[in-house]
């Protein structure tokens, strides 16, 4: 059932999305701090979607299909929260990635201000992570500006500098 916050809309993904997903996560310039690159097959994006739609039907919750109010039915973007491992250990981890055609319109903190407010909406959920590349400075600035503040630091890429862990309690 989707929800909306001021300017986006919210669903969960269904299977249909898989070419915009692929479209936004295949584009070199969205995936320039994903040390693993953008995506190469649509097949690739066919296996996210399923593993969302899982993470939805095991927890009731989990990354949704993002679209501007004013334009319903074009995805602009993925994003919110969901279990993710990091080294081991599952964390309840935020995440977004828009089109580069949402950049720049304050998208990013406002799913991740109305993703934060619906996890901790949640019952037992104390904390929520995120994952950040050191380089990627205006991720950082939407983390700090959602209330998140850097606690740790991962070496989660070989060869590479460690990733920011930023972490947020409910208020």
């Amino acid at each position: 059932m989707p929800v909306s916050s001021d300017r986006l809309i919210y669903r969960p993904p269904e299977p249909g999305d898989a070419a915009r997903l692929f479209d936004i996560y295949s584009d070199p310039e969205t995936q320039r701090f994903n040390p693993a690159g953008p995506m190469t097959s649509i097949a690739q994006a066919d296996a996210l979607i399923r593993t969302w739609i899982e993470h939805w039907q095991q927890h009731g919750f989990g990354w949704w299909a993002i679209a501007e109010q004013a334009a319903p039915h074009r995805l602009t973007g993925f994003g919110g929260v969901g279990h993710y491992d990091y080294l081991g250990e599952s964390r309840l981890n935020i995440g977004y990635r828009f089109a580069c055609d949402a950049w720049g319109k304050g998208y990013a903190t406002e799913l991740g201000r109305f993703a934060l407010q619906t996890a901790f909406a949640q019952p037992g959920i104390e904390r929520v992570w995120a994952v950040v590349r050191p380089d990627h400075l205006a991720s950082i600035r939407v983390l700090e500006k959602i209330g998140m503040h850097r606690s740790a630091t991962l070496d989660d890429v070989p060869g590479k500098p460690p990733s920011l862990v930023f972490v947020v309690e409910p208020a």
